[in-house]
């Protein structure tokens, strides 16, 4: 059963934001008590927070789908939803999120280090929370926005100091099992090693952790073996240590060659060059191990490389290469910036930033983009003609209007706002007035060309209301 997976596709959706409320206040003696609808809730936003505690993504590849909870809805006597509750999602330090088209989205490393995955949406406002002077009893309520949806992928690159990388049953999990607490599944036979291990090693003053590589063999780079899948858990590693076996039995191999055939691949996979190396010959507690050690040790340091013989089973020269590790790693620490407090920069808007674009598409049809006008549509409930009309004159009152008129937009025209897969669509026609004064019972707006049935039969009983009066002169017996 796989007890290790470094990479998912996570599908998280963060909660909608609850519903504004119209409602009107109802008590004894207090016919027109005004508005009192409640704000709905804010959705629940998709967190993802490093813990040291976890060290696989396995739960989010049994478990790929996520969603927070949404925000509830407003209710009257000026109540407002309760908040969607945040879905707070624990991953192992040095994942690293990425988008469907690979694009790094954020790289999380450090205890506590946190990411927004998923946005949850505004709630919308209720009718107390839109009157005015002018509008003193707003018949409408604003809509709850939809959670941010997203499809990301996980990706986890160890943190570790130190990286193992050699053949298999080079003897990488034997090395990390003495040099650390580590406890590695440990046989004589090759791909023993199915998942990265980590160990923590004390030399002195210094601390460091250290990891093997598995399954590197010729065309890991390429996806051979099981190299291509954890070559990634060396990149952020300072050192890398090259385990050669010494005592090999396969007659097509030997050491140098061994060494020769990883650098190729971990050259392929790039990124590494500038990685100090070092090499350790192990097993020379088996006589013939000693004897090859002995022969190639002076054609490894004339290349650069700094050499260590070492026996894992015998413990023998572990000492000297875990303080020489260790100060390595002292080295690379110190030769690191220091990282600086991250500063609060505040950008404000520039004088001629409108918020919105108007783009002509084709002839007669024009797209408005823009953060602003792309939420209200969101907000707004166009089965209500009052809310239609409010939307009218925000849009109005933010510009809209006359940047359509300036990109040769004509009344009759096709107006879209949004994306092209989630767009608002109507035929454009310019307003003469706005405001208050246009409308009329509430939940109506005369500026709607299509109202209601009911409306329109309210109207009807209206006007013929008004011409019996006027027949009669203006005079109604009690």
């Amino acid at each position: 059963m796989t007890t290790f997976v470094d990479r998912v596709e996570l599908h998280v959706a963060a909660g909608n934001g609850g519903h504004g409320v119209a409602s009107v206040m109802r008590e004894k003696f207090k016919p027109l008590g005004g508005p009192d609808g409640g704000n709905g809730g804010r959705g629940g936003d998709v967190i993802l927070v490093v813990d040291q505690d976890v060290t696989t993504l396995l739960e989010y590849h049994h478990h790929p789908h996520r969603k927070a909870t949404n925000g509830a809805p407003g209710a009257g006597d000026n109540r407002s939803g309760k908040n969607g509750q945040d879905l707070v999602l624990p991953v192992p330090d040095g994942t690293v999120v990425l988008d469907r088209n690979g694009e790094v989205l954020a790289d999380l490393v450090g205890q506590g280090t946190t990411f927004i995955a998923g946005q949850g949406g505004r709630g919308g406002l209720g009718n107390a929370a839109l009157a005015s002077a002018r509008r003193k009893a707003p018949g409408f309520a604003l809509l709850g926005e939809p959670g941010e949806t997203r499809d990301i992928v996980l990706e986890l690159k160890t943190v570790a100091d130190v990286a193992l990388v050699g053949y298999p049953s080079a003897g990488k999990s034997s090395l990390i099992s003495v040099l650390s607490a580590a406890k590695p599944k440990i046989a004589d036979y090759p791909f023993t090693t199915l998942v990265p291990n980590l160990g923590v090693v004390t030399a002195g003053s210094t601390v460091y952790t250290i990891a093997d590589v598995p399954g590197l063999i010729p065309g890991a780079s390429q996806g051979k073996g099981l190299g291509l899948e954890f070559l990634r858990h060396v990149e952020r590693c300072e050192v890398l240590v090259h385990v050669l076996d010494t005592a090999t039995l396969e007659s097509d191999r030997d050491p140098v060659s061994d060494l020769d055939t990883i650098e190729e691949e971990l050259t392929q996979y790039g990124g590494l060059d500038n990685r100090p190396r070092v090499v350790v010959l192990n097993k020379i507690d088996v006589p013939d191990g000693k004897d090859l050690a002995d022969l190639i040790r002076p054609d490894l340091e004339e290349r650069g490389y700094r050499v260590f013989e070492v026996s894992a089973v015998a413990h023998m020269g572990l000492k000297e290469l875990s303080y020489a590790l260790a100060d390595i790693v002292a080295k690379a620490r110190a030769a690191k910036p220091v990282q600086e407090a991250t500063r609060i920069v505040i950008r404000p808007k520039a004088v001629d930033d409108a918020g919105f674009t108007v783009t002509a598409e084709g002839e007669n049809f024009f797209r408005v983009r823009g953060e602003k006008p792309e939420r209200w549509i969101r907000q707004t409930d166009f089965n209500n003609d009052e809310a239609v009309g409010y939307l009218a004159d925000r849009l109005n009152r933010l510009g809209v209007e006359d940047a359509l008129r300036k990109a040769g937009a004509h009344a009759g025209d096709g107006i879209a706002i949004g994306a092209e897969d989630n767009a608002v669509v109507f035929d454009w026609e310019p307003m003469m007035a706005a405001g208050a004064e246009m409308l009329g019972r509430r939940g109506e707006d005369h500026r709607m060309e299509a109202p209601r049935p009911a409306a329109q039969r309210r109207r009807d009983r209206d006007a013929q209301r008004d011409e019996a009066d006027e027949e009669y002169d203006g005079f109604r017996p009690f």
